[in-house]
């Protein structure tokens, strides 16, 4: 019978034990009526057991069964019987043990059920529990009877005991318990009186305190069916917290034990959690189990205890719930649920708990209540292998027919013991040391197939796991690469492999043919990896495999992910770079992350990879064929944010994200990094936009020849599937300011082409951004542009020509004038005027030759583009300031036809406008310009002045005077054709003077023009007209060269051949001359002309 201690029999000469337990002592409360005041307690000593020993020597010796029955009953008084208040009835369980005769055992328990049935107390289902029999070392052999087990205790202390049998080293008072026996451990936070229990446990307030709460859980607890014991542990702060375990022999009812835990925290005002073993029973695969196989667990109540189970799986001092996933499926009914396992791993080894909760939380009561059964789940492994030969390539001579080589296995060290193979050979013998196991072995040169060197790994489920390694030799003449480092000798078209130190993966080179029959190691590829990256990348594949929350897992591994990445110094190599994106990217097929802190860690991780110190390792010689580096990670993080519900923004240092909730036909406009993004769509629901700093440099540019991108990577999706009408706005912001005359494209990402696409994009220069685009579906968005500037078809060929000929003309004009000097210049307004047309011819001429030596400044020094330059600058400002002194000559001879100037005051004006003028802007914008820096002063792309921007670059001091002077030389030009125009009235008919009138002023202009420069001005149109402007860009560009080119050409026609008195005198001179009588009759009628 069952207390704190066993109460035992024994008989002389006997060879067996028996222990007995499940006898229910209870009592009316009736009998007890003047025991139910607290304090007053049955103890066992109240039971009759000398009447019961009485009993037993009649029954046995009626029987004639024995010779002679010594019954010796030991029990503990330290436990008392408890009551209840109320009408329930008090329960004690005790345990006997019999030492008996073997005869007797199987009548023992019918002897005693008449026996033990007295007036007084009523015992209920007296069941023997355990055998114990005396084995011939002295140790004692002792078994479980059908129904019943050893206990937890027992089988944690002595593992051989967790089956029926159990052999014990000396006689033992364990006895084995019922399968459907009940576990109650848990602890309970008291308020109020109950300070004392905090006190030293040999102290006598600890003791009245302890005394007390024992007391008065058992008169609630011990109403239980089956109750057997309660036990106090510890007491510990946090207001008062107790501890306890109460031990049941037999299942109750649920309902029970959650209104007795109740009516307890209602009495002593406590709230209760409570951990029961037994009402949950877990059916588990036999152990072990085989590796890549399916098993089923089963966890079964037998009552409904109104709620579905928790799985958990406890492994590695962590806890996961199991859930539904790819390798685990739960299914689960009322009383029942089942987990199918489909690929047991590793991952799958460990303790499996099954678990209901029952709880309340009010002011009346608060309980917790946890029904759980656990069992280990132990999983034959099966190790991943790495196999070498040392050496991995024998050199073969020609004095050696077999070469010794050392196969190498090494497998992650484990406690697991496996059974070891070579080369097929059980007999091999091999060393072992740390996880490597090594044997020597001999390959012969002579054989033309060699056969691979493998070993075999097996399990205690007799599975096995092989690797192998070719041998290749080198023989004679075979190229090979010469050992390196760590790099041993390798043959010509091998590659070698090292593990990697410290870090997961291994590093390769490649030896390839190099020079005079030689090898040639090629530059060494790393995929070394860290190991916390790698253990991220493992962690990322696995979150959705059934372990642990998915929406928990995944948050758990980006946070990992965000720590890792935060220390760029770490990862600073592709192999850790790519293993960072592909963790992106495998995350993206799973359920996406859903709490903001683990968006903003994918987020923060995400912008870590596109940090500048990492632009290097971005950088591969990949296989085209495959999928770049930041494409992954572009697709992987565009559908992350696609995926995941983000209701506002992000901003990181590379990566920003905007979400906005569009309504139909409501304004839709988000914003990132000063990149703007208006959607036009019919109810696009949430509208996100992310912005991508660096990635545009890593995504592949077909494009790359003529085109650069130049904005940042924007993205837009929305929630809903957009119509075929939907307009995107973006409104880049550029990363370099665009050039005059270079083109610009908007592009989208197309992931069918894999590169960038003009498709449906459009570029809006016009509307006063330069990085507007306008596109017509949802994409990733950038602008991209051209390397050089726009050219116009043919238009250095029409620049040769015409600078040619305007060279030969001017060469002419300058020739005719001093043929032509001494006859034509008769006056002092006809000198000025002819000195100004040698000095304009002078400069137009110098300037253009320099304009041809300069038209391919790719092929010159830079000290003569230079030179070219500043030549250039000069003449061609001194010929429009000449120019300036004709047109104002010109221009005060009409308007005041009476006054004369001084032709020497007029020629110190002349030479000191047109040249020292020029001189003077020249110097000050070389000052200006720091000198003759390139990029300042000029530029060697193209050997002239530069131009950066509307009044910004050293072209401005070549813009303005010429403009001023072109306007000068207009207005000069107007009002002499207004002079002409005013003829006195005479009787002509208005048709004549009309006719007159427009022959003056075409006259004038087809005569002054080229002298004047008046064509400079479409230099402006060209300047201000952009050519990704179009058409009118074209036009005017040929327009201004065909005038201008030609203007040696066009001086020569109207200044010089269009001047009357030139051409005459030219055309005397050119005349042949005649016999004298006819030359004197010929001047006297040239006179009289």
């Amino acid at each position: 019978m069952k207390g704190n201690r066993d109460s035992s029999s024994s008989v002389r000469g006997v060879d067996e034990d028996l222990r007995f337990s499940g006898i229910r002592l209870s009592e009316e409360q009736s009998s007890y009526d003047k025991l139910s005041s607290p304090g007053n307690l049955v103890s066992c000593s109240s039971f009759p057991w000398k009447q019961l020993q009485h009993q037993l020597h009649q029954r046995a010796a009626a029987e004639n069964r024995v010779r002679m029955w010594t019954f010796i009953l030991i029990y503990i008084l330290g436990l008392n019987i408890g009551q209840t208040t109320g009408r329930d009835n008090s329960t004690q369980m005790h345990y006997v043990k019999l030492t008996i005769d073997l005869s007797v055992i199987p009548n023992i328990t019918d002897l005693l059920k008449d026996i033990v049935n007295l007036s007084s107390l009523k015992v209920e289902n007296l069941t023997m529990t355990t055998t114990c029999k005396n084995v011939s070392d002295g140790s004692y052999f002792c078994t479980c009877q059908p129904g019943y087990r050893w206990s937890d205790q027992v089988c944690k202390s002595q593992s051989n005991c967790c089956d029926r049998n159990c052999t014990f080293l000396k006689r033992s008072s364990q006895k084995c318990v019922s399968d459907n026996a009940v576990t109650v451990s848990g602890s309970v936070t008291l308020e109020g009186e109950y300070g004392d229990c905090l006190k030293i446990n040999t102290s006598s307030l600890f003791r009245d305190c302890n005394n007390k709460l024992i007391r008065e859980m058992q008169e609630v607890y011990s109403t239980l069916r089956g109750f057997d014991s309660l036990t106090i542990s510890k007491y510990r702060f946090g207001s008062i917290i107790a501890d306890f375990e109460m031990f049941f022999a037999y299942k109750f009812r649920s309902e029970d034990l959650i209104q007795k835990t109740k009516n307890l925290s209602k009495g002593i005002r406590s709230s209760f959690i409570l951990n029961t073993k037994g009402f949950v029973r877990l059916t588990m695969p036999p152990n072990p189990v085989h590796y890549n196989s399916q098993r089923d667990l089963n966890c079964s109540a037998e009552q409904d205890l109104g709620t579905k189970p928790v799985w958990q799986l406890k492994r590695d001092n962590e806890t996961h719930d199991i859930n539904s996933g790819t390798e685990a499926i739960v299914t689960t009914t009322n009383k029942l649920s089942n987990i199918r396992l489909s690929n047991i791993s590793a991952l799958w080894a460990g303790e499996y708990s099954c678990v209901y909760k029952q709880s309340e939380e009010s002011e009346k009561s608060s309980y917790t209540i946890l029904h759980k059964a656990s069992s280990v789940m132990d999983v034959c492994l099966k190790p991943m292998i790495d196999i070498r030969a040392d050496p991995s390539f024998p050199r073969c001579t020609e004095d050696s027919d077999s070469l010794r080589v050392k196969v190498r296995c090494e497998i992650e060290r484990s406690s697991k013991h496996y059974s070891v193979i070579f080369n097929d050979d059980h007999d091999t013998s091999y060393s072992q040391e740390k996880g490597v196991f090594t044997v020597e072995t001999f390959v012969f040169c002579n054989r033309s197939i060699i056969h691979p060197l493998n070993c075999s790994f097996t399990n205690r489920c007799n599975q096995t796991t092989s690797a192998s390694v070719n041998i290749n030799f080198i023989r004679g003449n075979d190229p090979f690469c010469e050992a390196e480092g760590d790099w041993e000798v390798t043959k010509v078209g091998f590659t070698a492999e090292l593990k990697c130190q410290n870090k997961a993966g291994k590093r390769q080179r490649k030896c390839k043919h190099g020079r005079k029959l030689a090898g040639e190691w090629e530059p060494e590829v790393s995929e070394c990896v860290n190991k916390d990256v790698f253990d991220i990348m493992h962690k990322a594949e696995i979150v959705d495999i059934g372990l642990g929350s998915v929406t928990e897992n995944v948050a758990s591994v980006f946070s990992r992910l965000q720590n890792v990445t935060n220390k760029t110094e770490t990862i600073n190599t592709f192999a850790n770079l790519n293993t960072s994106v592909n963790v992106l990217f495998t995350l993206s097929q799973k359920p996406p992350p859903q709490h903001d802190q683990a968006v903003d860690d994918f987020l923060g991780s995400s912008s870590n990879l596109l940090d500048r110190s990492l632009n290097k390792s971005w950088e591969t010689n990949a296989d085209e064929s495959k999928i770049s580096l930041a494409e992954r990670y572009l697709s992987s993080v565009e559908h992350l944010i696609h995926s995941t519900n983000i209701t506002r923004g992000y901003g990181k240092k590379n990566v920003e994200v905007a979400a906005r909730n569009c309504s139909e036909k409501s304004e839709c406009i988000n914003k990132v990094f000063n990149n703007t993004v208006d959607l036009e769509d019919e109810d696009p629901g949430s509208v996100k936009t992310a912005g991508f700093k660096e990635l545009e440099k890593y995504l592949p540019n077909n494009f790359n020849k003529t085109y650069n991108p130049n904005s940042i990577v924007v993205s837009t999706t929305t929630e809903r599937n957009h119509s075929d009408s939907v307009k995107v706005k973006i409104s880049f912001q550029l990363l370099t300011q665009r050039p005059p005359n270079v083109e610009m494209i908007c592009v989208s990402w197309d992931n069918k082409t894999r590169g960038w696409s003009n498709f449906k994009c459009e570029w809006l220069r016009r509307t006063g951004s330069e990085g507007t685009c306008v596109c017509e579906h949802l994409s990733s968005f950038a602008i991209l542009m051209g390397k050089s500037p726009l050219k116009v078809p043919f238009i250095n060929e029409i620049t040769y020509v015409a600078l040619s000929v305007s060279i030969i003309s001017l060469i002419i004009t300058l020739v005719i004038e001093i043929i032509v000097w001494t006859a034509v210049v008769k006056t002092n307004t006809l000198y000025l005027r002819h000195t100004a047309h040698i000095n304009i011819c002078l400069c137009l001429l110098v300037a253009d030759c320099c304009f041809l030596a300069s038209s391919k400044p790719h092929d010159l020094l830079p000290i003569w583009c230079k030179t070219f330059v500043v030549v250039k600058h000069f003449c061609y400002l001194s010929m429009f300031f000449w120019m300036l002194c004709l047109s104002s000559m010109l221009l005060h001879q009409t308007v005041f036809l009476f006054h004369n100037v001084s032709k020497k005051n007029y020629l110190r004006f002349a030479f000191f406008l047109g040249y020292i003028c020029p001189l003077l802007i020249i110097t000050i914008t070389i000052i200006n310009s720091k000198g003759f820096n390139e990029g300042w002063y000029y530029s060697k792309e193209t050997c002239w002045l530069v131009y950066t921007a509307p009044f910004k670059g050293s072209i401005h001091t070549f813009i303005l005077p010429v403009g001023i002077i072109v306007f000068f030389n207009v207005f000069s030009m107007v009002v002499v054709i207004l002079k002409l125009l005013d003829f006195p009235k005479n009787k002509e008919t208005t048709n004549e003077k009309d006719r007159k009138a427009a022959i003056i002023v075409l006259r004038s202009v087809v005569l002054l023009t080229p002298i004047f420069g008046v064509t400079w001005f479409l230099g402006f149109a060209v300047i201000i007209l952009d050519l990704a402007d179009g058409v009118t860009a074209y036009i005017a560009n040929y327009a201004f060269t065909l005038l201008n080119g030609f203007q040696g050409f066009y001086i020569l026609l109207t200044a010089c051949l269009g001047d009357k008195m030139t051409r005459e005198e030219l055309l005397r001179r050119l005349k042949p001359r005649a016999p004298a009588s006819i030359n004197n009759s010929t001047t006297e009628s040239t006179l009289k002309d």
